[in-house]
């Protein structure tokens, strides 16, 4: 019954006219982002990060959430209409979406990836109400100890975001950490790390530091492509085509339930995300199918499972991110970072403190959602003809909003410059495959870890035995000590095949 109070309140929260009228903002610009292949989520999120400023905490995260979401429902159009994935955690769609679009049943793929997105995100904000309350409970026994060991297991999550080395992903979480004690020490007034730069004093700015690793190297990265290669499907598209044809609902029905669990169970566990939850409804579905053999070739079961499995994920990666502080993926640390922003501390306490900002989130997830299947069903026609819009106009009328959203932030252009820095920076990290993902999760994470870790030995007196000798920390560094043998061994099996295939290469 509590529950079902917080959540009627909630939605007196999520139908205040501002939040509403953020909410709209967010999933309309979300599914034009998705849409449009190259402009990534994280680079709009970037981009739009400097209007939270004005903004109340609980409509700049329920604008950034429907950013998020709306991503997902538009970049599986690109994907059934262009065959090319407008969000990483849309490849899957491109197999089944694709053939069957060129064989003149588009709407059909279309009405199953907005239906099956809708049964996945209902689902997903279902497990989010259920799960996070139960965090309430423990919320009042974590102190500076147990929040610096959640902390450093997230940042060991962290080093999983990066795609390939782990190694690598350790070392961007480091450099992050070293960037987020740049400026004057709280504690002690001492300025470290300026270089004689004062503009440093204060520390860099994360608007700053995300428009440069994903805005500006987004926009480096694509500079040279080519836009018009890829030409969408002749199929028409309209209101009527998309009517489901007989038997795909209960021939989907299977598929939805399977991905949609599979997504949920993923999206709580940090460091996985949509993008492997789609893959891997996606190998569940062809190996429980009776004709594995139509998958690639337009089976609807294909579009259904994934994209239930990518909304699911969607909506409970914010269980770990707003109940711990822990994000799962890089979205999430940037929606950290836009708490940090507003003087919001994310962790257990955090639906006491902020209840109305906590549960007005999670009624406007069911409102953005909504709104998405009222969005897409009028505007499918206008999505296909943006998928036309070349590279050449989009990314430098991108590249303007970034150097105006980060001079707006302080009105300097020195924050100007170290975007450009940074956009660099991102360019050559992306280039030596080293991800920044988890760089920016330690620029994050860095300053809250130093300070719990100063306060837990203040409390003790300098004795590092309260990290091991309180039960919740133990459980935390516990886990971080089975993290990181996970990613030494998952560094030396890498290591081995590497050394196989040239064995392999020199031997033929």
């Amino acid at each position: 019954m509590e529950i079902f109070n917080n959540l009627m309140h909630g939605f007196s929260v999520a139908f205040a006219l501002d939040n509403l009228m953020w909410a709209v903002f967010g999933v309309f610009m979300g599914n034009l982002i998705g849409v449009l292949p190259g402009m990534g989520v994280l680079a709009a999120i970037s981009i739009l990060l400097p209007l939270t400023y004005t903004m109340t905490p609980t409509a700049a995260l329920v604008m950034l959430s429907g950013i998020y979401y709306g991503s997902q429902y538009g970049g599986g159009i690109t994907s059934i209409m262009l065959n090319l994935p407008g969000t990483a955690s849309h490849a899957v769609a491109c197999l089944d979406g694709n053939p069957l679009a060129r064989n003149g049943k588009a709407g059909s793929a279309l009405f199953m990836l907005m239906f099956s997105s809708f049964c996945g995100a209902s689902v997903g904000i279902l497990a989010m109400i259920l799960f996070s309350p139960m965090l309430v409970d423990v919320a009042f026994k974590f102190g500076p100890a147990e929040y610096f060991s959640m902390m450093m297991l997230g940042l060991l999550a962290g080093a999983t975001l990066a795609k390939g080395s782990a190694i690598k992903g350790v070392a961007m979480v480091v450099v992050g950490l070293l960037l987020g004690v740049v400026g004057t020490d709280v504690n002690t007034g001492t300025m470290r790390f300026h270089f004689g730069v004062l503009e440093l004093s204060d520390g860099l700015q994360i608007v700053a530091l995300a428009m440069g690793l994903f805005g500006v190297a987004d926009f480096l990265k694509n500079i040279n492509r080519i836009g018009g290669d890829s030409k969408v499907t002749s199929a028409k598209v309209s209101l009527k085509s998309m009517r489901p044809e007989a038997g795909d609902i209960k021939q989907s029905r299977g598929a939805l339930v399977r991905g949609t669990a599979i997504g949920a169970a993923f999206g709580i566990l940090p460091g996985t995300g949509p993008t492997i939850a789609s893959f891997i409804s996606y190998a569940t579905e062809k190996k429980v199918a009776r004709e594995p053999r139509r998958f690639g070739r337009g089976a609807i079961e294909g579009i259904a499972g994934p994209e239930a499995a990518t909304s699911a994920s969607t909506q409970t990666s914010f269980i770990p991110t707003m109940s711990l502080g822990i994000p799962g993926d890089p979205v999430m640390a940037l929606m950290l970072g836009a708490l940090i922003i507003h003087g919001i501390q994310p962790g257990p306490q955090m639906m006491i403190e902020h209840a109305d900002m906590f549960w007005g989130l999670i009624a406007s997830f069911w409102v953005g959602n909504v709104l998405l299947l009222l969005l897409n069903l009028p505007l499918i026609g206008m999505w296909v003809r943006l998928l036309t819009v070349p590279f050449r106009y989009l990314f430098p009328a991108a590249l303007f909003f970034v150097c105006v959203g980060v001079y707006s932030t302080n009105n300097n252009l020195f924050d100007v410059g170290m975007v450009t820095l940074f956009g660099a920076a991102g360019y050559a990290l992306i280039r030596l495959r080293f991800e920044p993902a988890p760089l920016l999760l330690g620029f994050v994470l860095g300053p809250m870890v130093e300070e719990n870790f100063r306060r837990a030995l203040l409390l003790s007196r300098g004795e590092l035995s309260i990290f091991v000798s309180r039960p919740i920390s133990l459980g935390f560094i516990l886990a971080c000590v089975a993290l990181i043998a996970l990613l030494a061994t998952s560094a030396m099996r890498q290591r081995k095949a590497r050394e196989a295939v040239q064995r392999a290469e020199s031997a033929a």
